[in-house]
C-alpha cells in the first residue's frame, strides 16, 4: 500500500468525544514515533491499550487459517482504537502495523479506568464511541455477506471516498494508492475477481484509475450496486 494517502476532511472517529474529554485523553496519553513497517502489536499480546493516531497511518489486520493477511480496518489521525475488556484480561485478536511513519499515542487500561470513574462526561462519550465502533464493524460485515462480492467492492469504494476522497470537479480521487490485491484483502475475495469487477466498473463509466490512483466518477450507482443504507460518513469508513 503506497504510504503517501492524502487524509480526507471526513469525521474521524473520535468526534463523538466533546472538547473536554479529548484533552482528559491527549493529557494523560504518552506518545511514541514509529517508522513505516513497524507494529503496535500482534495477536496475542496482552489487550490493555488503547491507541489514538496523532499522525500517520495505521493498518489493522487479521490472519487467516490458510495464512492470508486480511485487512480489517485502517486508522489515520483522530483515531482511536483498541480491544480492552472491562470484565477480563483480554489479548488482541489483531495486528496492527504502521504503513506510514506514525505519532501515535498509548492509554494503559489502569489510566482509562481512572478517569472513567473520576469524569462522568468522559464516560458518556467512551460508551458512544464503543457503540459508534461497533456500528462500524457491523455495517462492513452487512456489506461483505449480504450483497455479493461486488456489493463488497462498491462498499469499499465508497468507504475509500468518505475516508480518503478528494474532490475534483464532479469526480472524487481517492487519495490513498490501493493496488487490486490490497482491495482483495480487504474484502476477502481473490485479487483475480478484484481485476475483473473493477474491469466492469471501469466499461460502466463509474470509475477509472489516473495516475495510480482510482477515481470514483458515480458514486451513485456504486451506491445502488451495495444497496446502500445512507449510513453517515463516521460508520462508512474505512
Amino acid at each position: 500500500m503506497a504510504v503517501n494517502a492524502v487524509v480526507s476532511t471526513s469525521i474521524c472517529n473520535t468526534s463523538c468525544f466533546n472538547l473536554h474529554s479529548l484533552d482528559l485523553l491527549n493529557n494523560t496519553m504518552s506518545v511514541v514515533s514509529l517508522k513505516a513497517g513497524s507494529h503496535l502489536f500482534w495477536a496475542g499480546d496482552s489487550a490493555d491499550r488503547l491507541y489514538m493516531v496523532r499522525s500517520g497511518l495505521v493498518r489493522i489486520t487479521k490472519m487467516s487459517d490458510e495464512g492470508r493477511s486480511l485487512t480489517m480496518q485502517l486508522h489515520q489521525a483522530g483515531d482511536l482504537f483498541g480491544q480492552m475488556s472491562p470484565f477480563h484480561e483480554a489479548v488482541e485478536s489483531f495486528n496492527a502495523e504502521v504503513i506510514r511513519d506514525s505519532e501515535i499515542a498509548i492509554l494503559h487500561q489502569k489510566d482509562l479506568e481512572t478517569l472513567l470513574r473520576t469524569h462522568n462526561e468522559l464516560a458518556v462519550d467512551f460508551f458512544k464511541w464503543s457503540g459508534l465502533m461497533t456500528r462500524i464493524a457491523e455495517s462492513k460485515f452487512r456489506d461483505l455477506l449480504l450483497f455479493g462480492k461486488q456489493g463488497a467492492l462498491c462498499s469499499l469504494l465508497i468507504r475509500l471516498h468518505n475516508s480518503f476522497g478528494i474532490p475534483e470537479g464532479d469526480h472524487t480521487r481517492i487519495g490513498l494508492k490501493i493496488n487490486n490485491s490490497e482491495m482483495a484483502d480487504m474484502i476477502a475475495v481473490t485479487r483475480e475477481s478484484v481485476n475483473r469487477m473493477l474491469s466492469e466498473l471501469k466499461k460502466a463509466d463509474i470509475l477509472q484509475e489516473d495516475k495510480g490512483n482510482i477515481v470514483i466518477k458515480n458514486i451513485g450507482s456504486l451506491r445502488q450496486i451495495c444497496h446502500c443504507e445512507n449510513c453517515p460518513e463516521e460508520i462508512c469508513r474505512i
